[in-house]
């Protein structure tokens, strides 16, 4: 199963926003809601294309209401995200996933929240540079496109 995380913008409750809309809830009415980490609304998909559509009907919300689109993927990774835009472009075939490992953005987890991203690429050896913006509980991976690398 692919899972797709909605990431809430400080200023609001997420769930609040997503479950309070009719459109929002009718589309996700189909799924068990999860809560990976705090102010997030994540569900289970059957694809990356799924997660894909199920971002793009959403996408007059998440413009207002979310900072951050997760989409993990357990044939590419069972520990890593991608970013809404890679997970586009590998459904789109854009990106071969063997072709996703080198640009990522690492978030601390503090009180189960994500915290500043530090936008690193994998070193030669496969492993991720450690999380250095402040001293954080663990950190989530995730893997950004070209686009987003840096931001």
């Amino acid at each position: 199963m692919t899972r797709v995380c909605f990431v809430g913008a400080p200023e609001v409750n997420v769930q609040y926003e997503l479950l309070s809309r009719e459109t929002a809830r009718a589309a996700l009415s189909t799924y068990e809601i999860r809560q990976p980490f705090a102010n997030s609304v994540a569900v289970d998909t059957v694809s990356v294309g799924a997660a894909v559509s199920l971002c793009n009907d959403l996408n007059w919300y998440l413009v207002r209401f979310v900072d951050t689109v997760l989409v993990r993927e357990p044939s590419i990774s069972d520990t890593e995200w991608l970013s809404r835009g890679l997970a586009e472009q590998v459904r789109d075939g854009e990106v071969r996933p063997e072709e996703t490992k080198e640009r990522l953005a690492v978030y601390g987890l503090e009180d189960g929240r994500l915290v500043e991203p530090m936008y690193v690429t994998r070193r030669p050896d496969g492993t991720v540079p450690t999380y250095d913006l402040r001293d954080v509980e663990e950190t989530v991976v995730v893997r950004v496109s070209d686009d987003e690398f840096g931001r």
